[in-house]
């Protein structure tokens, strides 16, 4: 490096150090082809500093975990789930937000982009695409436990009633890995849509997730658990806060702590006034302190192979404004193998190794020189037809590398374990048997010169349909309704045949069966394949046995009473098999008895209820018994409260009254006494003294439930001491 004055204090020094390899961010958007062809990109951005964990869908050193994505629709139903394969993986330069320095080590992001096509007919409502990962770096200072956090990347297709065509918005260019502290940042975060859409654009908190190597969940999803003061709209400590222009995309804002954070950013896509889609995409910035200065940097080629004709990219940073570059190609012996465009394009005359330089700023005091070895050689790009599914019985797959590659080229075919055999180094290998049915993918790893590519497929071996009837009920009680479960498996569409004693048939899933009169029935179900493996299946079951259902019955008496005799027999009349009753009285009160006498306390309608059980089914019984009212009314004249257990409380009777109020006054019409229960009488004390002996006036009001009239009463009643 020349004439530079060149300082970072990397955050990696202040023990931020990582410890594996993470997902540091990601997205996920569509094109739609036609009316039900969608093209799906995936992004996954990984740190490759620690370790090589490898990407879904790809080989390493731990055990390979395909790349799943999964489909539902608005109702949160599974509608298919997609293997997307291997990604094209690139390394994202280590850029900064500032021209002149050189990104510090310690951090190192790749990029995994996935692409499929899928078919999803129009459908009312739309779909979710969803795909999660595992797990975030343990490092980030913005999460809680930010290594047990994964991430969720999902985008929605709104259904034919709003959007009859529609593809998803995509940001068009990645954040810097790096952003110096204390520095404001400025960053276009803008994204493209296809169909010209209004967005809309919004800091937003990511979401956790979990994969499992299949199926992911339906949504909703939640969000990353943050450490406070943290949240989706204020993710990095800053001052002023970080902040992104609704309209533009435009991310500002100026860092004020070192550390790792993860950001999210969310574009709403607008018709008219109708929200199509929310599309997001979360990253981690690296904040470190520096101070900056001019860096030379040519981009890592995409591949070794590229052919003859190479375009360099241009990595030079520089917080001096515009910068001029030299290039030199490493052509021996010509002077005018050399360019100033920022980001040439040259072709070599031969393949081999070429030393390149690139200086930025030449002559100035502000200057840098990398120097870079290219390799020049023919391309190398390799795949192999997809491969129809073969039936497990006599199965034989071949398989044919294509693509762009030298003759000298070598292959080598990886089929799995379960293959005979289970690797091949020809070009063209076949036969190939696989000795038990499923999904396998094989994978073809292509070398020449010192460059290698890889493509990975999966093949099916389809095993025969197995037919099956899941357990039934163990007690069926005449009529029985025997909702059949089938537990059948076949990896091809099948046809259901069953055949049942009682003479009925069905082409159903699951049928829906009546047996009746009580004996023994069986069920017979046959499974058939009609396309590549054309297979039968049988199962049956012979005891489905109904037993009979008792008969509950009871008679009462009498039938009608007075709340005066509330005493009502109850006499059982259920069938000989019961062998237990229970019976509700409708009062809040039960017994267990086949017969009984049970007294009401009031009156009014009770629906009594009969349970009976045999050893294996039950019946129950309703009726209502009828207590009628009954109204009586009485008062005393004289009483002696002398404490002598005799007449010492005044207490009228009465019976049958609701809305009952009862009061005592002196001669001068002072209320000393009020209650409005039924029950409570007089004692002969005002304030817990005692009055004297005189005569006091009462007065009595209520309904009269038997007329339903309301009456008041008055009168005197004498207090006499002995």
């Amino acid at each position: 490096m020349k004439n530079v004055l060149f300082y970072i204090l990397i955050f990696m020094a202040m023990g931020q150090k990582l410890h594996s390899t993470h997902i540091v961010g990601g997205e996920i958007f569509y094109d739609r082809i036609n009316d039900s062809t969608y093209k799906v990109t995936l992004k996954l951005y990984r740190d490759c500093f620690n370790g090589l964990a490898p990407f879904p869908g790809t080989y390493g050193n731990t055990a390979f975990t395909p790349a799943i994505l999964t489909v539902y629709n608005t109702d949160s139903l599974l509608v298919d789930t997609f293997d997307i394969g291997a990604p094209i993986i690139t390394q994202v330069p280590p850029s900064i937000n500032n021209p002149c320095i050189h990104p510090p080590g310690g951090i190192c992001v790749e990029q995994g982009v996935y692409t499929y096509t899928l078919t999803l007919p129009p459908k009312p409502g739309g779909y979710y695409l969803v795909f999660q990962v595992a797990f975030r770096n343990n490092s980030v200072l913005n999460l809680l436990n930010s290594g047990t956090q994964g991430a969720t990347y999902y985008t929605f297709i709104p259904g034919p009633e709003v959007a009859a065509i529609n593809s998803s918005p995509r940001y068009t260019a990645f954040p810097p890995i790096f952003i110096c502290n204390k520095v404001t940042f400025t960053f276009n975060h803008k994204a493209t849509d296809p169909d010209a859409d209004q967005l809309v654009y919004s800091l937003c908190a990511p979401y956790d997730g979990v994969p499992n190597g299949g199926p992911s969940p339906p949504p909703p999803y939640p969000n990353v658990s943050y450490v406070a003061p943290y949240n989706g709209t204020y993710p990095i400590p800053s001052a002023p806060a970080f902040s992104i222009n609704s309209v533009t995309g435009v991310l500002t804002g100026s860092p004020n702590t070192v550390g790792q954070y993860v950001v999210g950013v969310c574009v709403q896509e607008f018709k008219g006034n109708t929200l199509l889609n929310t599309h997001f995409r979360d990253f981690q910035f690296n904040v470190v302190p520096c101070i900056v200065n001019v860096v030379s940097a040519i981009a890592e080629p995409k591949s070794q192979c590229q052919g003859t004709t190479i375009t360099f990219t241009n990595s030079s940073q520089s917080n001096i404004g515009n910068l001029s570059f030299h290039w030199d190609f490493g052509v021996p012996q010509l002077s005018n193998d050399t360019s100033n465009v920022q980001s040439p394009s040259y072709t070599y005359q031969d393949t081999g190794k070429y030393l390149v330089t690139l200086i930025a700023n030449p002559g100035k005091p502000c200057s840098d020189t990398i120097t870079k070895l290219i390799y020049v050689y023919p391309q190398l790009k390799i795949n192999f037809p997809p491969v129809s599914k073969q039936c497990f019985k006599g199965n034989a797959f071949s398989f044919s590398a294509q693509g762009a590659y030298v003759p000298s080229a070598t292959f080598n075919w990886n089929f799995s374990a379960a293959a005979t055999p289970s690797t091949s180094t020809i070009k063209n290998p076949g036969p190939i048997f696989f000795n038990q049915p499923g999904k396998y993918f094989v994978k073809l790893i292509a070398k020449q010169f010192t460059c290698v590519d890889s493509f990975i497929d999966s093949v099916r071996v389809v095993a025969p349909p197995v037919a099956k009837i899941n357990n039934l009920p163990v007690t069926l009680c005449d009529p029985a309704t025997v909702a059949f479960s089938n537990g059948s498996t076949s990896d091809l569409p099948v046809n259901y045949h069953w055949f049942f004693s009682n003479g009925a048939t069905s082409s159903a899933f699951q049928p829906v069966q009546v047996f009746s009169p009580a004996g023994v029935y069986s069920a017979t179900l046959i499974v058939i394949t009609k396309s590549v493996c054309i297979d039968t299946s049988l199962f049956s079951i012979n005891n489905i046995t109904v037993t009979p259902t008792p008969k509950a019955g009871f008679i009462f008496s009498p039938q009608s009473t007075t709340i005066f005799d509330p005493d009502i027999q109850f006499t059982n009349t259920a069938s000989s098999d019961v062998i237990a009753w229970q019976y509700t009285f409708g009062d809040g009160s039960s017994g267990n008895n086949a017969s009984t006498i049970h007294t009401y306390l009031d009156y009014g309608d009770f629906p009594v209820m009969q349970v009976v059980n045999n050893p294996y089914c039950s019946d129950t019984l309703k009726a209502v018994v009828k207590i009628l009212p009954e109204f009586r009314f009485w008062i005393p004249n004289t009483f002696t409260p002398d404490n002598d257990l005799l007449n010492d409380v005044f207490q009228p009777t009465a019976i049958g009254t609701i809305n009952y109020q009862f009061f005592i006054f002196t001669r001068w019409g002072e209320k000393i006494f009020s209650t409005n229960d039924p029950k409570q009488g007089w004692n002969g004390l005002y304030k817990g003294k005692e009055c004297q002996d005189d005569a006091y006036v009462w007065r009595i009001s209520f309904k009269n439930v038997v007329s339903s009239k309301e009456e008041i009463h008055y009168g005197h009643i004498m207090l006499l001491r002995k």
